[in-house]
């Protein structure tokens, strides 16, 4: 239903599909993303932010290990001073491997479509006029059947595709994601079907560092308490480093300790972030919950899923835009041609291309379309000739002179038309002399 149909090759007489100017995909990517040698790491649009994000676990585990940890190691002797500060540099590096995993890695990207899907039932033999492409509007949304309940999926206008059951638009990284749960600034990277995992286990190993390093700034605090018996205030004066990381990790806590659990109730119930602000399964019946021990061997116990994307693979370059039609006709999509709000992440679809494509073409005429002028008549005239000059009588509400010459219902002929008709009548003759001296007359004008 979404799998991308292999890409035509740039040069069809050639034994070879790519030319050497051909892409790869991460360099003709159309979403948001932003990828790193070359294509093997891809991130969100604010991959930024993940620097921040490692400056807040790098910097705090620095001065724990400078100011507090080695002071410990004086402190218990042995082997036991050195795991302190073994265990915290370990775990570090332990939740950074996980970040880079949860950012790093595609998320569950479904790939776009190279051309809308046929709507169903369409066998190609509609009996519609010469010269005219039938318009079909696919349907916005579809109703597919989970566990024996009823999902409606909708179709997503940029990717062109009907959208699988938990799956979401992002409007930051422009993409359709698989079990799409939230787009996560402090990452850089949307969590889907293929990183929520390690998402989560980031997470809970931050929530644990945290613990860790508050308990031992305490364990120093009241060494220092216990050799020089003194009152735990002055204690405290004596490594003001171990009160910066106690109220660091307190806050800490309290951030990514609310972000575990609340997570936690999400396996337990089998739901993502977006379903629960969205749907509120706790007032409806939820039909991807197989039970709290079920939801999460479904998170922790089944494997990763492979991408659905390859990245490095190589795509023909595109030579240019596709001829356009003269009818009008092919596949409508369901909001071409209105402005319909899209609740998913924020986004708002805008008005169908089509429009802009109609007002550039607007008054332009193809030179392979036909124009028999007689005396006082507007003969055979293309379909977008004909649509334009009615369009342009009727506009305004009161009788006025168009583009085309018309006006208050009679036809008059402007010089547009007459230079017009010059320029296409020429090759198009079909014959007659009345027609023939009318365009010379024209070139003579």
């Amino acid at each position: 239903m979404y799998v991308v149909p292999p890409p035509q090759r740039s040069d069809p007489g050639s034994g070879s599909g790519f030319g050497a100017g051909d892409l790869r995909v991460y360099q003709a990517w159309k979403g948001s993303n932003k990828f790193f040698l070359q294509g093997r790491f891809i991130f969100g649009p604010d991959v930024r932010s993940l620097g921040l994000t490692i400056f807040l676990i790098v910097a705090p585990v620095t001065v724990f290990c400078i100011f507090v940890a080695r002071n410990l190691m004086d402190d218990f002797g042995d082997h036991l001073g050195i795991s302190i500060m073994a265990v915290a540099v370990v775990f570090t590096v332990y939740v950074l491997v996980l970040l880079l995993l949860t950012s790093g890695r595609d998320p569950g990207i479904i790939p776009r479509n190279a051309h809308p899907p046929e709507p169903e039932g369409f066998d190609g033999s509609m009996d519609v006029g010469a010269g005219q492409t039938p318009q079909l509007r696919l349907p916005r949304i579809k109703e597919v059947e989970v566990n024996g309940m009823t999902v409606k999926i909708k179709y997503c206008d940029t990717c062109m595709l009907y959208r699988p059951p938990r799956c979401s638009h992002c409007s930051i990284c422009n993409n359709c994601v698989e079990r799409f749960d939230h787009h996560c600034p402090w990452v850089g990277q949307c969590i889907g079907l293929r990183n929520y995992r390690f998402f989560f286990m980031f997470v809970f190993s931050t929530t644990l560092l945290c613990i860790y390093v508050f308990a031992f700034c305490w364990v120093y605090i009241r060494r220092i308490m216990g050799s020089e018996e003194t009152t735990i205030w002055k204690a405290m004066i004596k490594t003001p480093a171990s009160i910066v990381l106690v109220v660091y990790t307190f806050i800490s806590m309290w951030f990514v300790g609310g972000l575990t659990a609340f997570h936690l109730y999400l396996i337990s119930t089998n739901q993502t972030t977006y379903e629960n602000f969205r749907y509120r399964y706790d007032r409806r019946a939820n039909p991807y919950n197989k039970g709290v021990v079920d939801n999460f061997k479904e998170i922790f116990c089944t494997r990763t899923p492979p991408s659905k994307n390859n990245f490095r693979a190589k795509v023909p370059r595109e030579s240019g835009f596709p001829p356009t039609r003269s009818g009008g006709g092919g596949f409508m999509s369901p909001n071409m041609g209105k402005a319909v709000e899209d609740i998913e992440m924020g986004r708002k679809t805008v008005w169908g291309d089509m429009g802009a494509g109609a007002d550039h073409f607007e008054g332009q005429l193809n030179n392979n379309d036909r124009v028999n002028v007689k005396e006082g008549e507007l003969g055979e005239v293309s379909p977008d000739i004909r649509t334009t000059v009615d369009d342009g009588a009727e506009r305004g509400g009161h009788p006025r002179r168009s583009s085309w010459g018309r006006k208050s219902g009679s036809w008059e002929m402007s010089p547009e038309v007459l230079a017009l008709a010059a320029r296409v009548g020429e090759p198009n003759r079909v014959g007659g002399s009345t027609s023939g001296s009318f365009t010379n007359d024209n070139r003579q004008t």
